[in-house]
């Protein structure tokens, strides 16, 4: 296809891209353009603004599928806020919306593939948060394709559902910062199923308080990655102990993401990357919206008596932590969120929200309702973190 724009670094190589191998794991053929554009230049930055996202990895950064399944889920759970409240299906589900890029400010582009069984003819629609947080239909057809869509974005910008446009962009296009140097992706095996017993699991699914429960209805790495620090070289960096109940959880799990949606940073990581880093981080910017906006950030901030210390994050940007009031073992849950006002502290221990949420019993921010359409085996599940994971 003749690209709307000029390539700013014709110099970066492609990416070589197993078009057989992604189409046949997507069970889709995608559409010519999109494989034209992705072969020749790879993911790029189009107009400062549009990410256009392309079968490609980077250890610790970024995976093709990975990011596939995390936009879907978060779609997926901001339409939930929004009317009609009632998401559209989304890819692996037959004639589900499948993605292909994003904006800066937090719009996902994604094709409809129930709309004809040519993918040439997918229509692009997006998902514009800032209509979400507006309390807005967040959803619209261009009934375009993706090369077509590209092109107006950049010559005459295309309207959004929150009453802004996406557009007029610069006709510029460059390979995405993070990903100068990323190389081929390659789709992963099917997914295997739970190796426990299929009624033990049914059982769990339902009964049960703890973490015998929790490693019932979701059996834990072999070997869980906490980092290569202890856990009294932690408490000594930040002169406190932490709850045992998250101490026992890490132990047993380590770092990892829960449900493709809730990540655990690595605890014990000497490298400047672990729990205090990751605290330090958040509480920064917490601290500086806080001065700006008081009446919206209504926490203390650790180490401020009774101050929020945060130990995990979604997908979507919301924090969870502790409010550092009385021994470690009384601190209460918190979730920060980021698309809703500050509510109270959970009412329940670390692992028994983790069981409420994973069995569909809990949904408020930070942790979004499980979606009925999904079988639970596939969306129940942790992935384990490693020493070449971000997290």
């Amino acid at each position: 296809m003749d690209a709307p724009f000029v390539q700013s670094d014709p110099a970066t190589l492609p990416i070589p891209i197993d078009w057989g191998a992604v189409e046949s794991w997507l069970g889709l053929r995608l559409p010519a353009d999109y494989k034209a554009l992705a072969t020749e230049y790879g993911p790029l930055l189009i107009g400062e603004w549009l990410w256009l996202q392309t079968p490609c990895a980077k250890p610790g950064r970024f995976d093709y599928g990975d990011w596939l399944k995390e936009t879907h889920k978060l779609c997926r759970a901001r339409s939930k806020d929004a009317p009609p409240h009632t998401p559209p299906p989304f890819h692996p589900k037959r004639g589900g919306l499948l993605a292909w890029g994003m904006t800066r400010s937090a719009s996902y582009l994604l094709w409809d593939t129930a709309a004809s069984t040519d993918p040439d003819q997918w229509p692009v629609v997006v998902m514009d948060s800032d209509a979400v947080n507006n309390g807005l239909n967040p959803w619209h057809n261009y009934h375009m394709p993706l090369s077509e869509l590209i092109a107006a974005v950049v010559s005459t910008g295309v309207p959004l559902p929150s009453n802004q446009q996406l557009g007029p962009l610069p006709p510029t296009a460059q390979r995405t910062s993070y990903l100068v140097d990323a190389g081929p992706w390659t789709p992963p095996p099917p997914a295997r199923r739970t190796a426990v017993p299929k009624k033990t699991w049914l059982t769990a699914l339902k009964h049960g308080t703890g973490l015998a429960a929790l490693q019932l209805l979701v059996p834990p790495p072999a070997k869980p990655y906490l980092g290569d620090g202890s856990w009294d070289q932690l408490f000594e960096e930040l002169g406190t102990r932490l709850p045992t109940d998250y101490i026992e959880l890490m132990d047993t799990y380590g770092a990892g993401c829960w449900s493709e949606w809730l990540t655990f940073v690595t605890p014990l990581r000497t490298n400047g990357r672990g729990f205090a880093h990751h605290a330090e981080e958040i509480l920064g910017g917490y601290a500086d919206l806080r001065a700006e906006y008081p009446e919206f950030q209504l926490l203390a901030v650790w180490p401020e008596p009774g101050g929020f210390l945060p130990f995990a994050n979604s997908v979507e940007g919301d924090v969870l932590g502790w409010l550092t009031q009385g021994s470690p073992d009384e601190w209460p849950l918190i979730v920060y969120p980021r698309h809703a006002e500050q509510g109270p502290p959970l009412q329940h221990t670390l692992v028994d929200t983790l069981l409420a949420w994973l069995r569909g019993h809990l949904d408020t921010a930070g942790f979004p309702g499980q979606d009925d359409e999904v079988d639970p085996l596939d969306h129940i599940r942790f992935e384990p973190g490693s020493d070449k994971s971000h997290w």
